[in-house]
């Protein structure tokens, strides 16, 4: 049965609930080395095109491969922090195809013998244990060069800067089953190379791209079904989207009777349709043999623990320490470590001040909606942690009230980092006044002001403490504390009663 061009019919939820999903993911990350795997060409991306080429990368006769170390050290690192087996003997091998951005006819990958096996990856989601997908392998490879189609009417031009850019692949075990799961695990995935900085993880320059191997079979079934491989999803939300789609599709031709041909597909992400790019292909079309160019490679041990003492600590390790030690709620951890150099910005702040939780807030709160405003890296803000924790101090000791930390004290420090908060707090004449006679007197105005709100509270309406807080807020220019001020209120309304 024909792959449809439309969205399937609508097919019943309790159709669906009948079968399960299986998905398996391929994830390509582009290394961060300044080199080629194989060549000494510049691996960087942005360059006009062909022009990060030499002999080696354009496959010309006579040349030969020398493998970059960097390469090799990042595979080890990212499979330690994966919680993977190093095979301290491993090869490369070819991979014969042709196409036309290929420029050698082959690709030199790794087949029997990775440098990686048997990981996991744990993901959590939202009210649910957490789970671990298994890893099949990590392996290195080469990257080919890349065909662009929109840019001459009558040719298809080749672009060989990215030929010979070393990759690691990620091959999940099928332990999927969902397109949460899946957007789960891609985005830790990528949390986890950027940690490590061995790749940037940056899907839309597509320097981290995702296949997704999906199929379905019924609830209870042992047996797996045929799988479509759903090619090069450069987001998230495609990848969900992509899933999404196959599962009501296979579900559909095969409630017609149909059975699923095991095809590699393409996903169009302004359809949201997949549609058939080839016959899925088999190992053996590939003709693997090991790479006569290369020789094994034969890692120590002893090099194997010198990487993995260089490991930083990894959003699993931290969100157990944030929310062990820290006394953090869980979702307060995983926004904080969702970004490295936003949980290293926390561990710095925490070293001026052991107030965990309100670090946290002032990290995952105004901080951080200062970078998506400035759509900056942390460390490229003017605010220090030291400032912050300057001004988690005046809160914590009375001095100044939180909403005039946040909406005040903040905004006049990012636009004036040279000065001190103490001096800014003086500025704009922010110092709580502690004097209990004088807030008294203010609460008296506030209650006369509104007699038929002291009723309603009498009453049993306790919101409109809201009322009055915002009037004492007003009358001291919110140079009050508001845990005294609210604890005198009460006081005053309920001798009223």
């Amino acid at each position: 049965m024909t792959l449809m061009a439309t969205e399937p019919k609508k097919i019943t939820d309790e159709v669906l609930n009948n079968y399960e999903l299986v998905i398996g993911l391929e994830i390509h990350a582009q290394l961060s080395t300044k080199t080629k795997i194989f060549s000494s060409d510049p691996a960087f991306f942005g360059a006009e095109p062909n022009k990060h080429t030499t002999p080696i990368s354009l496959g010309l006769p006579g040349t030969l491969p020398k493998v970059n170390k960097e390469v090799v050290r990042f595979a080890v690192k990212l499979g330690l922090a994966t919680h993977c087996r190093i095979n301290l003997i491993n090869r490369f091998d070819r991979k014969n195809y042709f196409y036309a951005d290929l420029p050698k006819g082959y690709q030199i990958t790794q087949d029997e013998l990775p440098i990686c096996k048997d990981g996991f990856v744990t993901i959590t989601l939202k009210d649910k244990p957490s789970k671990k997908i298994r890893l099949n392998r990590i392996h290195m490879e080469e990257d080919a060069g890349k065909s662009m189609h929109d840019k001459d009417d009558k040719y298809s031009l080749i672009d060989l800067n990215r030929a010979g850019v070393p990759l690691l692949e990620i091959v999940s075990e099928p332990d999927i089953r969902s397109a949460e799961e899946a957007a789960a695990y891609l985005s830790e995935v990528r949390k986890i190379v950027r940690y490590l900085g061995v790749c940037d993880g940056n899907m839309e320059e597509g320097s981290m791209r995702c296949d997704a191997n999906i199929s379905v079979r019924l609830k209870g079934a042992t047996e797996y079904g045929n799988r479509c491989e759903v090619k090069n999803l450069n987001s998230i939300r495609n990848l969900q989207r992509a899933i999404t789609y196959e599962f009501k599709r296979q579900v559909q031709v095969i409630e017609e009777g149909g059975k699923i041909d095991q095809n590699t597909l393409n996903f169009d992400a302004a359809t949201g349709v997949t549609s058939v790019l080839r016959s899925k292909e088999m190992a053996l079309d590939y003709r693997y043999f090991p790479e006569p160019d290369l020789p094994p490679l034969h890692l120590t041990e002893e090099w194997v623990e010198s990487i993995r003492k260089t490991l930083p600590a990894l959003p699993e390790q931290r969100i157990k320490k944030y929310t062990s030690e820290f006394g953090l709620s869980e979702n307060d951890a995983i926004q904080l470590t969702n970004d490295k150099s936003v949980a290293d910005f926390y561990e710095e702040l925490i070293s001026y001040s052991s107030n965990y939780k309100s670090a946290a807030n002032w990290v995952n709160g105004p901080v951080q909606s200062l970078i998506n405003e400035k759509g900056k890296d942390i460390s490229e803000l003017s605010v220090s942690a030291k400032s912050i924790s300057e001004i988690i101090s005046l809160v914590d000791s009375g001095k100044i009230n939180n909403s005039a930390a946040t909406q005040q004290v903040f905004p006049a420090l990012v636009n004036s980092p040279d000065k001190t908060v103490d001096t800014i707090v003086h500025e704009l004449n922010l110092v709580i006044d502690t004097d209990e006679d004088q807030l008294t007197g203010l609460i008296d105005q506030a209650v006369s002001k509104f007699p038929e709100k002291v009723v309603e509270y009498n009453k049993g309406k306790k919101g409109v403490l809201g009322l009055f807080m915002g009037e004492l807020m007003k009358l001291s220019g919110g140079k009050i504390d508001p845990k005294t001020a609210n604890k005198l209120l009460i006081q005053k309304l309920e001798a009223l009663k």
